[in-house]
């Protein structure tokens, strides 16, 4: 009778089968629209729900019983051990790594001026592939940039292809979506004549090796194939180009996005040693 009891104590805990209307709900967050209404968005991986465990609440937690050992330390609202077969029913990617998360979205909470006005953010301009923009994510995190001020038309932080790009850095730094043209309009008139240089990039740019950078201030970063647009483009002070070697010899027409974002940042972090 007590095994039995202990046995239906752990069946309530741990279910072992998803139901058909779990597996509609997970599907429904591969599409921004459900993420958006529900609050959630997924994770899959070891390491990657493990860094994300530590900021975001999770609410489910799908992993076959390999992996049990593994998750013990994260705390999630609901578990459900099933089988490969099961995971690769709710799972997007070609190779399930065992494990599947949903964890709650943060609330949307832009910082202060005064939070700001000392450091160095990025802030992007259309960006439309979720892997330029997951890689830009962890791009930040390796060179201590916090924040990241997104336009309302780049591509979704929380959605899938996204998530699994930024390795977990997500964890560490903080998306946010607004309207661009507005918030870089308010720097302008930034109090007490505080300064906090709007960068740019441009194939017309001042050379950034040679160009005076500032250790805080706001980097961004446009559209891969268009560029940042002109709407934005007045709010930049300081036009930055990455030069080709050897320079006014032909060569590709431009960088990709995430590339560009990882050499200004690093010659801007490199400036502050």
């Amino acid at each position: 009778m007590r095994l039995r009891n202990i046995f239906l104590t752990l069946q309530r805990k741990f279910k072992i089968m998803l139901s058909k209307n779990k597996i509609k709900f997970i599907h429904s967050l591969q599409l921004k629209k459900f993420r958006d209404e529900s609050g959630f968005f997924i994770a899959e991986g070891s390491k990657l729900i493990h860094d994300l465990a530590g900021s975001f609440d999770c609410e489910l937690l799908v992993y076959t019983k390999s992996k049990e050992e593994d998750l013990l330390s994260i705390t999630a609202q609901e578990r459900i051990v099933t089988d490969e077969a099961g995971l690769r029913k709710v799972s997007a990617q070609k190779t399930p790594g065992g494990v599947l998360a949903i964890f709650r979205k943060p609330e949307p909470a832009v910082p202060s001026k005064e939070e700001l006005k000392k450091q160095l953010c990025l802030a992007l301009d259309d960006i439309q592939n979720p892997g330029n923009l997951g890689t830009i994510i962890r791009i930040a995190d390796w060179f201590g940039i916090r924040h990241i001020f997104c336009s309302l038309s780049t591509a979704d932080a929380y959605g899938p292809k996204t998530v699994q790009a930024t390795m977990g850095a997500l964890a560490r730094v903080h998306v946010h979506y607004v309207d661009l043209a507005t918030f870089l309009s308010e720097w302008n008139a930034v109090d007490q004549g505080a300064e906090f240089p709007i960068y740019g990039t441009f194939l017309n740019g001042n050379n950034i090796y040679s160009n005076k950078l500032s250790p805080n201030g706001i980097i961004l970063m446009g559209n891969e194939g268009q560029g940042i647009s002109p709407e934005i483009e007045k709010y930049i002070t300081c036009k930055l180009r990455i030069p080709n070697f050897p320079e006014n010899t032909p060569t590709s027409e431009s960088l990709n996005v995430a590339v560009a974002t990882a050499i200004v940042c690093s010659e801007f972090r490199r400036r502050s040693f």
